[in-house]
């Protein structure tokens, strides 16, 4: 009993990371399966695809973010612009290390894709967290 007492503060202090990690999943499972189609179902060059699954994973979390997670609504379409532009950092690091570990590395499409998501979720839930949802950003207007 003590260790579920002892994992529930521990939930409660990280419970926003936790749950930005849940959606994440849900939004990388959402990004990675648009990506694989994409590239190889219907042929799009990766780096598109890349550019559509990673804007289809954002869009999701950030209305999940938004209701589920932070519960932050008010001035939502600022917000998602707010969220979006993180999101597209994110981007531009993932396209960034996609043609490094493709073109130059030689690795594969999903492996790669599989590496470059632990590193974009980490610098957008910081970025996130930061500016996004932040409550004061948005008080005055």
């Amino acid at each position: 009993m003590r260790n579920s007492f002892h994992l529930s503060n521990i939930y409660n202090k990280y419970s926003v990371l936790v749950n930005y990690c849940l959606i994440g999943f849900c939004g990388v499972g959402l990004d990675f399966v648009i990506f694989i189609v994409l590239t190889q179902k219907i042929g799009l060059f990766y780096q598109y695809a890349n550019f559509i699954s990673v804007s289809c994973g954002i869009i999701n979390n950030f209305f999940l973010n938004a209701f589920l997670n932070f519960k932050k609504t008010n001035h939502l379409f600022l917000r998602m612009v707010s969220f979006y532009m993180v999101g597209m950092v994110g981007w531009l690091i993932s396209s960034l290390l996609l043609y490094l570990l493709i073109e130059r590395l030689r690795f594969s499409i999903v492996f790669s894709k599989l590496i470059i998501i632990f590193v974009v979720t980490a610098v957008q839930f910081s970025l996130n967290r930061l500016i996004t949802f932040r409550s004061k950003q948005y008080e005055a207007l």
